[in-house]
């Protein structure tokens, strides 16, 4: 049979539209495979800014990959929306995703130029573009956007898909979402900006780098004109707002840039904050981070150090200038909880930021001196026992050579109690001591204080002469007035998620060390260093205080270490390049000016006025050199503490 050639056009048109038809089907189920599943969405949660707060709710600094704080769109001002619309995307209320008169205007640009010079993206695109779609500008990409968008539009109400858009899109200068930008550019909520402000955010989508107000002021100012006026021309806006509107300043006030109190402190507990929850959360999240440090005292550490080294300076030789000078680290922490309450790494963070409180490991001195004292307490010694003060050659030492160390003051009194050598800082009884206890048995004593740098098991350990952080020899310290037990500094309390529920909470490691009464033995003696010793200058706090000083040869390094009932703090000066700080520039009068400074500070924080001595001790009145109970009115006698049954025997 002879088919006619109509019907064989027919068929022809036919197939040829089936295949089309196919083609397109396969090119359509191609695309789309692999596209994000919109349904997603339901359950996205953009990335935020984590805070991080002081213990007295000051917030010390944000951290984050995309700085962000999503708002829902009743926080967002109308004008806002307004302006984005009139700018961006003026038929969002009536397209259904993508802009067909605007895709067809745009091909033909991008024809004539042979390049995508024009994008004609929707508000609903550039979601879907930020969304879930890389930044390469392909006719694929392109057309995978407007498959989004639309799938965008049918699940999504207008004004859901704005608030979408204005939490998610960069602004520029760091700034993710419309409430970061609104506090970077002009330190307000975004509810709160006005006309102008909202006008000038509505135009940095555009090219957020090259129109950021603080980035470039000038362009920032000039394309949030034209905003306005396209606002004006759409009658969005009168002509009255319009002239006050371009008449304000750029920048309504100072950029609200990343917080930066403590930034020692913050660098120090990132880790820990990344260890305990992870990266990915601790930047994304939108946490809450509470911290055990005191904002006020922060504040006093910062200013007792910068005041005390700039005075240090001014003593040194002029060789040292500002590039050189001198440096500093200081350390407190809450006795009773082990939280830090303040931290100072260095003179200035912008310009150094290692942190010498946690990370520079230095020789202690004579601050080293009261662990061996309180081993010795540990093994039965008492303030009266006597240790000789006299020359003394130690055979085989480094290098195989004989050693003699010698006092600061290069004098000697012979027989001498515990309590005495101590508070004037003896070398040669600290050594003779360390050798009848064993430099083995000092290194684990010293590691169950809280020390855990590597210690050498040598006799010169009891003259500080081995490594050590400020941050371990403070929280050593802080045994002594916590009854004789150990808590691990920490600074972080808790971590809270964007719906402040509970994620992550402390649990300070606590451990005994020494029977309360042997602790409070140790604090009487490291009172005495300031009621008789070294650390006299300290008497002028008028407040209870005990502590030790330390120097290093050459005077490279100065230290003061000490506590008050509450509150333990450590210092440290000293220069990066291990030079000396300059003649008698000791721990008494480099470094324990800025305690002082400090624990000045720390008076309206303690709620204890006085050390605790446990029960079944006594004072006695004691004789330093001969160990013996001395009479009201002896001369030199000091009142000593020691366990009832302990006491020195009369003359």
């Amino acid at each position: 049979m002879k088919i006619s050639f109509r019907l064989r056009t027919a068929i022809l048109i036919t197939g040829l539209v089936g295949l089309l038809s196919g083609a397109t089907a396969g090119a359509f189920l191609a695309l789309t495979r692999d596209l994000p599943q919109i349904r997603e969405l339901e359950n996205f949660e953009p990335s935020a800014v984590t805070r991080v707060y002081s213990a007295d709710q000051v917030l010390l600094a944000e951290l984050f990959l995309e700085k962000r704080r999503p708002v829902p769109i009743e926080q967002i001002p109308a004008q806002l929306k307004s302006a984005l619309i009139a700018t961006e995307d003026r038929q969002f209320f009536s397209h259904s995703g993508i802009d067909l008169k605007g895709i067809l205007r745009a091909v033909v640009k991008d024809i004539m130029a042979g390049q995508f010079v024009e994008g004609a993206s929707t508000i609903t695109q550039q979601l879907a573009k930020t969304l879930f779609l890389s930044r390469e500008k392909t006719l694929t990409r392109k057309i995978k956007e407007a498959i989004l968008a639309i799938q965008l539009e049918r699940r999504y109400t207008k004004d859901e898909l704005l608030a979408l858009y204005l939490n998610q899109i960069y602004f520029g200068s760091g700034a993710y979402g419309v409430e970061s930008a609104a506090r970077l550019f002009f330190g307000k909520p975004a509810s709160r900006m006005d006309l102008a402000q909202c006008a000038l955010i509505a135009g940095l989508p555009k090219a957020p780098s090259r129109y950021s107000p603080l980035v470039n002021p000038h362009l920032a100012e000039k394309r949030r004109n034209l905003v306005l006026g396209i606002m004006r021309d759409q009658d969005l806006i009168t002509d009255d707002q319009h002239r006050m509107a371009i008449g304000e300043p750029v920048l309504a006030a100072s950029g609200a840039t990343a917080t930066g109190s403590a930034p020692y402190f913050v660098q120090y507990i990132t880790p820990a904050l990344e260890a305990a929850i992870g990266p990915s959360l601790l930047y994304k999240g939108g946490l809450t981070v509470h911290t055990t440090l005191s904002h006020r005292l922060q504040q006093a550490a910062e200013k007792a150090m910068a005041e005390g080294l700039s005075h240090l300076q001014k003593r040194m030789p002029s060789g040292k200038g500002p590039g050189s000078g001198p440096q500093g680290a200081l350390v407190a922490i809450d006795i009773r909880t082990g939280g830090i309450l303040a931290m100072v790494g260095g003179r200035d963070f912008s310009k150094s930021a290692f942190n010498r409180a946690v990370d520079a490991r230095r020789q202690p001195g004579s601050a080293f001196k009261p662990i061996i004292y309180a081993l010795a307490i540990t093994r039965g010694f008492t303030q009266a026992s006597l240790v000789l003060d006299a020359p003394v050659v130690f055979k085989g030492g480094a290098q195989k050579k004989d050693w003699q160390p010698e006092n600061f003051s290069r004098r000697y009194q012979g027989e001498m109690t515990l309590r005495r050598a101590l508070t004037h800082s003896k070398n040669i009884p600290a050594v003779r001591l360390a050798e009848r206890l064993g430099p083995s048995s000092v290194v684990q004593f010293a590691h169950r204080l809280g020390i855990d740098s590597s210690l050498f098991p040598n006799l010169s350990i009891a003259l500080g002469a081995t490594n050590t952080t400020l941050l371990e020899l403070t929280a050593a310290f802080a045994v002594f007035p916590n009854g004789g037990n150990h808590i691990q500094p920490f600074g972080v309390t808790e971590i809270l998620d964007r719906n402040d529920e509970l994620r992550w909470r402390a649990r300070p490691a606590i451990r005994a060390v020494m029977t309360d009464a042997q602790a409070a033995i140790m604090v009487d003696m490291l009172q005495g260093v300031v009621r008789e010793g070294t650390g006299k200058r300290a008497r002028r706090l008028n407040m209870p205080v005990a502590g030790k000083t330390g120097t290093t040869n050459d005077y490279r390094d100065a230290l003061f270490a000490g506590f008050s009932p509450a509150v333990a703090a450590g210092v440290w000066v000293g220069m990066d390049d291990d030079t000396s700080l300059g003649n008698l520039e000791t721990g008494a009068r480099a470094a324990l000016p800025i305690w002082m400074d400090f624990m000045a500070a720390t008076r309206s924080d303690s709620t204890a006025h006085y050390f605790a001595i446990p029960d079944n001790m006594k004072k006695i009145l004691m004789d330093p050199m001969s160990g013996r109970v001395a009479a009201d009115g002896d001369e030199g006698a000091v009142k000593a503490l020691f366990v009832s049954g302990t006491e020195p025997k009369g003359n």
